[in-house]
């Protein structure tokens, strides 16, 4: 019998090659999706590997070829929370906008998000515990989590140029304030239902904390600073 084309020999193993390849992205997007939500419920833990193998259609031996064990994968976890939220503030295009209507809207997206996306606050929560190991560790987070930063810095630079406001506030302190609201919302939620009875899962809530957070925040920063 003739030998077969060495082309179609060398040709043979390709095809399963290459579909590998294709389904390597999927397959730990996949795996990424299962563990933020095991994270975000169990903590960091309380979710277990094993558990986040058997949830997703791959193995726990690709958890540890993709991420190289329950840290890496943890990180990678952050990281990509990190980054989803950092994308949808890039994608609101707010330098086109005055100072003062950039800021609300960017406050409203932020206490939106946090609600719709509660394992953020979460994982946060987690990695707060863990005195931020992860985080500290990641190459990165820093790169990840600097543009929020510039584009506060460019709309009180704006504001202060157009009047609206007058206070000098560092980038950094004004995102952890309105993070703060967010977070809290999230987090602390169950408790304050518990000890008030207030719920802050309801639409009339989120709106009516957009609009408080939003009106404090403008009044603040154009309040003159009473120290200097």
């Amino acid at each position: 019998m003739p030998a077969e084309p060495a082309t179609q020999l060398a040709s043979q193993p390709a095809a399963p090659a290459a579909r590998r390849t294709r389904s390597a992205p999927r397959s730990r997007a996949e795996l990424l999706d299962v563990a933020t939500a095991e994270f975000a419920r169990l903590g960091y833990f309380g979710a277990r590997v094993d558990e986040i193998a058997a949830k997703s259609s791959t193995t726990k031996r690709m958890i540890y070829y993709y991420f190289g064990d329950k840290d890496g994968l943890f990180t990678a976890v952050l990281e990509r929370a990190y980054a989803d939220i950092r994308a949808a503030e890039k994608a609101l295009d707010l330098t086109h906008l005055p100072s003062r209507e950039a800021l609300a809207r960017l406050i409203d997206h932020t206490l939106r998000w946090h609600d719709t996306h509660p394992e953020l606050a979460r994982l946060v929560a987690s990695e707060n515990a863990l005195n931020a190991t992860h985080l500290r560790r990641s190459s990165r987070q820093a790169g990840t989590n600097l543009p929020i930063l510039q584009t506060l810095d460019d709309i009180l630079a704006r504001g202060r140029a157009d009047g609206s406001f007058v206070r000098e506030v560092a980038a950094v302190d004004l995102h952890l304030y309105m993070s703060a609201v967010a977070l809290f919302r999230v987090t602390n939620a169950p408790t304050i239902q518990a000890t008030f009875g207030v719920r802050m899962d309801t639409p009339g809530s989120l709106d009516a904390a957009i609009a408080d957070l939003t009106a404090m925040v403008c009044a603040w920063l154009r309040t003159p600073d009473p120290t200097e």
